[in-house]
């Protein structure tokens, strides 16, 4: 089992940037992947960015060029770093991370907020 506990969201302007956090802890040698979702009014939950062990990464269309995601593997950690930020990023960013086993686990989520 692995646990995942965000941190780093909240409110802020139109153009402006945050950067969340996601502390991992239990079985850290089984992730294989970490990440991020979000979940904005109205919609369904999506994938924002993740990256693998290895290194590769992958984001949403709606992000490319404006965040970035890294895993600190020595720190159990895994950041968003989110830039140019417009109010339709307004969404509770959950943190996530599937196992070798193909087991995933969730945060219980960071609410972001942009207002123009």
């Amino acid at each position: 089992q692995v646990q995942l506990v965000e941190s780093g969201g909240g409110l802020v302007q139109a153009g402006e940037s945050l950067r969340l956090s996601c502390a991992a802890s239990g079985r850290l040698f089984t992730i294989e992947t970490m990440g991020w979702h979000r979940l904005r009014p109205g919609k369904q939950r999506e994938m924002v960015a993740t990256v693998t062990r290895g290194g590769s990464t992958n984001y949403a269309d709606s992000v490319k060029g404006r965040f970035t995601v890294s895993w600190d593997v020595a720190k159990n950690t895994v950041y968003l770093q989110m830039n140019s930020l417009k109010p339709e990023d307004t969404a509770v960013y959950y943190c996530y991370c599937r196992t070798y086993q193909g087991s995933n686990s969730w945060g219980l989520g960071t609410q972001v907020a942009v207002s123009s």
